[in-house]
C-alpha cells in the first residue's frame, strides 16, 4: 500500500474497526461517532423544552389566582425542561450504536476499516478523489448533511 497525504486535521479523522484490528497510530472513533448520541441531544432539548413550555402554561392556568410566572418564569422553565431533556436523553443515547453506521456494520465485522473525515464541504470533492486515486479498493460512501453548529 503506498503512502499519500490528504492535508486534514487529527482531530476531522475518525476510524472505526472490530476488535482486536490493529489500529496503531489511528484516531479512533469517539462516543459522538459510534453512538447515537447527538441525535439523542438534539431529541431532548426539542421534547425538553416544549415539556418545560407547557408546564409553564398549565402552571399559570390552573393555579388558584393564576400565578404569575410572567415572561422570565415561563422562560425559566422552559429552559429547565430542555435541559433536563438534553441531560436525560443523553445519557440514553449515549449507549446506543450510531444509526447511521448501520450501513458499515458488516463491512467492520468483517475486517474492514471505516474512516470517517470531518471537513468543509468544499474540500469533499477534493479528499475523494485523493482517496480514489491512491486506494481504488477504497469505498466511497457518500456525505452525511452538514452538521449544525449546535447540536
Amino acid at each position: 500500500m503506498d503512502n499519500f497525504l490528504i492535508m486534514v486535521n487529527v482531530r476531522e479523522k475518525h476510524v472505526m474497526a472490530k476488535q482486536g484490528i490493529p489500529m496503531k497510530g489511528l484516531p479512533e472513533a469517539n462516543v459522538f461517532q459510534k453512538s447515537d448520541l447527538v441525535h439523542g441531544m438534539e431529541r431532548g432539548l426539542a421534547i425538553g423544552g416544549l415539556t418545560g413550555f407547557v408546564s409553564a402554561l398549565i402552571v399559570m392556568g390552573f393555579t388558584e389566582g393564576g400565578l404569575p410566572l410572567g415572561v422570565g418564569g415561563i422562560f425559566t422553565l422552559t429552559l429547565a425542561g430542555a435541559l433536563m431533556g438534553i441531560w436525560v436523553s443523553g445519557m440514553i443515547a449515549g449507549d446506543i450504536p450510531n444509526t447511521q453506521l448501520k450501513a458499515f456494520e458488516k463491512a467492520i465485522q468483517s475486517g474492514e476499516i471505516l474512516v470517517m473525515v470531518d471537513t468543509p464541504k468544499e474540500r469533499v470533492d477534493e479528499i475523494t478523489e485523493l482517496v480514489r486515486s491512491h486506494h481504488p479498493e477504497a469505498s466511497i460512501m457518500g456525505v452525511e448533511p452538514t452538521m449544525p453548529a449546535f447540536p
